[in-house]
């Protein structure tokens, strides 16, 4: 392995690459620790401390940190990821002819589609910067502190444009990082966000250990499970049901040449990948946001906002249920604008493929949804298993510092940056990560009948 690492910066291109990688993350991670003016730090800090795991921490997660710092990066990558998780919706149930006709217009198209995503992460960092700027003037926290030192009308102004300017700034570092760096740029800038946790995570750790709350026992036991999560994710990420298909003819150049061809259609077992925590955290947090504005709110006497803070609140059983079936559904729900049986199985047969014993057209077709749905459950149930374990955890007294999302994150992340380097050291005859064969890293492969 220490050899592979190596290797890698005897490449010229790949060796700038990833300094130019490690530049601009070194960038975002001062804009992230530079506040915004007239915020009272202190009083930020003592908030996050008293709401610690719950939806502002989720976002904190999203901004690497700077959310609880109040800086110019508070709103971090979230206005993007809305906007395209939004756009893949609307290409996905097809309700906008225009954007059909752009996605299958190649390169041309994908950069249209690209602006578009820009200009309405520019509307949705609007909207999220205003609410942002006006919950801060309405919070407090503990012993009555207040956020804002001076809320007047020009602090709101510059609060407003400055957050979404740096809303801007970061999407542009990761274009930076995708097209002169290494790996997807929006993803390296989450990766590093949730990777700044560690060393806290491991320092506090230590200090339960010299304050004795915790056993060396204890911590080595916790370390096992860790690292057998970690494993497991790994796993489940690289985990493929892979479809044989033979072709009954091939064509090279002018010559026409009968069976005998071989491959696989892949099917990830987390084929939606951290989409669907997403969006089951993200319509989650929408009570919580409303209890935060209404604090007082009551029904004939039913005190409503105490009650949904309990309910929804990470760890309550009830928070638990509507999670695991809220994620079981857009794993689905993702799956199926995103994956066509229907059209896969017409494209086969255009090319006289078939799957062995299965019968072209509309047989294929079923046997690919069934081999999907039963994929997708088990995938589905993982992912919501991952993803209130660290809650339970937490109620359990046990120190887990990383949330399921964000596991899924890091692994993912890790994988698709380690095989794009991998590609560069193969390409030029140096042998891979992990693999002695020179071969890439391979995705796990299964029979699901």
């Amino acid at each position: 392995m220490l050899k592979d690492f190596v290797d890698m910066f005897k490449i010229p291109q790949l060796q700038k690459k990833v300094f130019f990688t490690l530049l601009v993350i070194v960038a975002y991670r001062i804009g992230t620790v530079i506040p915004i003016p007239g915020i009272n730090i202190e009083a930020v800090k003592s908030m996050f401390a008293a709401q610690k795991n719950g939806f502002l921490d989720f976002l904190n997660m999203f901004s690497g940190g700077a959310l609880s710092r109040m800086s110019i990066f508070s709103l971090g990558i979230m206005p993007y990821i809305n906007a395209s998780i939004i756009m893949s919706l609307i290409q996905g149930v097809h309700v906008i002819p225009y954007l059909d006709k752009l996605a299958k217009e190649g390169e041309h198209g994908r950069k249209k589609l690209s602006k578009i995503t820009k200009l309405m992460t520019l509307v949705i960092g609007t909207i999220h910067s205003f609410g942002l700027t006006m919950a801060l003037t309405k919070m407090s926290a503990p012993a009555r502190m207040c956020l804002v030192i001076d809320p007047s009308s020009s602090w709101f102004i510059l609060t407003i444009t400055t957050l979404v300017t740096g809303t801007i700034l970061i999407l542009w570092l990761g274009e930076q990082i995708t097209e002169r760096g290494i790996g997807n740029g929006v993803s390296i800038i989450i990766f590093v966000g949730i990777v700044e946790r560690l060393p806290h995570a491991v320092i506090s750790i230590v200090k339960l250990v010299n304050m004795e709350e915790l056993s060396i026992l204890f911590v080595l036991i916790l370390a096992f499970i860790v690292i057998g999560v970690l494993i497991l994710v790994v796993w489940v990420e690289t985990a493929q049901r892979r479809i044989p298909i033979h072709y009954a003819k091939k064509v090279v150049g002018r010559k026409m040449y009968y069976g005998g061809q071989v491959s696989f259609l892949p099917i990830k077992v987390d084929q939606s990948g951290v989409i669907a925590v997403i969006f089951s955290m993200s319509i989650l947090s929408v009570p919580l946001v409303l209890a935060q504005f209404t604090p007082n709110w009551t029904i004939w006497n039913f005190p409503l906002t105490k009650k949904i803070e309990q309910w929804f609140t990470n760890g309550s059983a009830i928070h638990s249920l509507i999670y695991v079936s809220f994620i079981i559904f857009f794993c689905y729900f993702y799956n199926s604008i995103s994956f066509n049986p229907k059209e896969l199985a017409e494209n086969m047969k255009k090319s006289a493929a078939f799957i062995p014993g299965i019968r072209p057209g509309e047989p294929t077709s079923i046997y690919i949804q069934k081999v999907l749905e039963r994929i997708t459950l088990s995938g589905a149930l993982f992912i919501a298993s991952l993803a209130v374990l660290p809650d339970y955890l937490r109620a359990a007294k046990v120190p887990f510092f990383f949330g399921g999302t964000s596991l899924l994150i890091v692994i993912g992340v890790s994988l698709d940056t380690i095989g794009q380097i991998e590609s560069h050291l193969i390409m030029r005859h140096y042998e891979g990560f992990v693999n002695k064969d020179g071969s890439r890293i391979k995705g796990r492969w299964f029979n699901v009948k």
